[in-house]
């Protein structure tokens, strides 16, 4: 289940090492092994093809755009599609804030709309010599229709080691504000997921081949590996 927040967060990096400029409407397509959402398989451990449509208002750092996935929840439930606006704004040469609303719908049943729900975020950047050092948050007041509250916080840096080719290390909490509506494992409010990524590019692709696991003991949860490539085409 999840913008994704992952993918989100990781796609200013992902964007650094682009060959190329993205124009003001632009789109990406995705291939990975598997759709993780903060560490959670979204498709029982199989492959997923996803895609973005993007258009960013550049005078002003404005941004809309729509993305979508196959999902999996053993459910009925195959799509997800989600739509999301921002501003992305540099406070100074070294900070960056990244701020919206992102709304998550699920297709394929009927009842599969049930866990429809909207969400905001922050996200504040700061690039220094050692890297891009990431802060980000997000904020859901009714988590997958459960009408629980429920907030994510991520630490994470992406540092180069060589021209082209990047580390992304992230550790990231998933907190549920009321465990009577929404928990994980029963009782459980919280959870941790760890992530460590390698990230370049070639010929106008995008390559991350990440390991991660989580504090969750679920089959869709524990340590893997995940590849991706994509590729985003200026319209």
């Amino acid at each position: 289940m999840t913008t994704r927040q992952t993918v989100l967060a990781a796609a200013l990096p992902l964007a650094l090492l682009s060959t190329s400029a993205m124009a003001d409407l632009s789109t990406t397509v995705t291939l990975a092994s598997d759709y993780t959402f903060n560490g959670v398989s979204q498709t029982m451990n199989d492959p997923a093809i996803q895609g973005s449509l993007d258009y960013a208002f550049a005078d002003s750092g404005m941004y809309v755009g729509t993305w979508a996935s196959n999902v999996d929840f053993g459910d009925g439930t195959d799509i997800e599609w989600d739509a999301y606006f921002g501003n992305y704004a540099e406070l100074t040469d070294t900070l960056s804030v990244d701020y919206g609303i992102a709304y998550y719908s699920y297709h394929g049943e009927d009842y599969s709309s049930d866990g429809n729900y909207f969400e905001t975020y922050a996200k504040f950047g700061y690039t220094n010599s050692l890297g891009f050092t990431e802060l980000n948050f997000w904020y859901a007041w009714d988590y997958f229709g459960t009408d629980a509250g429920h907030v994510i916080s991520m630490v994470a840096h992406t540092f180069e080691i060589a021209p082209n080719h990047a580390i992304r290390a992230s550790f990231d909490i998933s907190n549920s504000l009321d465990g009577n509506k929404f928990a994980w494992d029963g009782n459980d409010k919280s959870y941790n997921h760890y992530r460590l990524a390698y990230q370049t590019s070639f010929a106008g692709f995008d390559f991350e081949l990440a390991g991660e696991n989580t504090s969750l003991d679920w089959d869709t949860a524990d340590e893997r590996i995940v590849a991706s490539i994509s590729r985003s085409f200026d319209l």
